[in-house]
């Protein structure tokens, strides 16, 4: 499983995370699950909703980028919030990705909100291979 962490010495009025992955895969899995974790204390989220997500792009980096922008735009037009992703990213010309998510809705009294992330910005994106370690992102979220 990947890793992540919130680099508060990056970005004051946003949020910059730099996630790991042993792949693509779990890359992309790890940056939804820390998007999640900036939205919502994710045990608070009630795993009732279950959704497919097929996405395509020119390269990787738009992939990553447009995945969590899917992602916030669900939260903003649906109130859901999805903290379990199982991602399958295809590398080509154009790459794609199929994502099962689990999660639901915002509820009051019950859903601990963190943040509101209101989009990725490409200041500083970045998504590279490293042969020893698998892949990294640096995102920065507009909060």
């Amino acid at each position: 499983m990947g890793e992540f962490e919130f680099l508060d010495s990056v970005a004051i009025a946003d949020c910059a995370m730099e996630v790991s992955g042993h792949d693509l895969d779990d890359l992309f899995e790890t940056a939804a699950r820390a998007l999640a974790e900036l939205m919502v204390d994710p045990p608070t989220v009630a795993r009732v909703s279950e959704r497919t997500v097929t996405l395509s792009a020119p390269s990787v980096d738009m992939l990553l980028y447009d995945w969590l922008s899917e992602l916030i735009y669900v939260k903003d037009a649906e109130r859901l919030i999805f903290p379990v992703a199982r991602v399958r990213v295809r590398e080509g010309s154009p790459c794609g990705l199929t994502a099962d998510l689990e999660g639901g809705p915002i509820e009051a009294g019950r859903t601990a909100l963190r943040s509101d992330p209101k989009a990725v910005t490409l200041h500083e994106f970045v998504v590279e291979r490293n042969p020893a370690h698998g892949w990294r992102a640096r995102v920065i979220v507009d909060i």
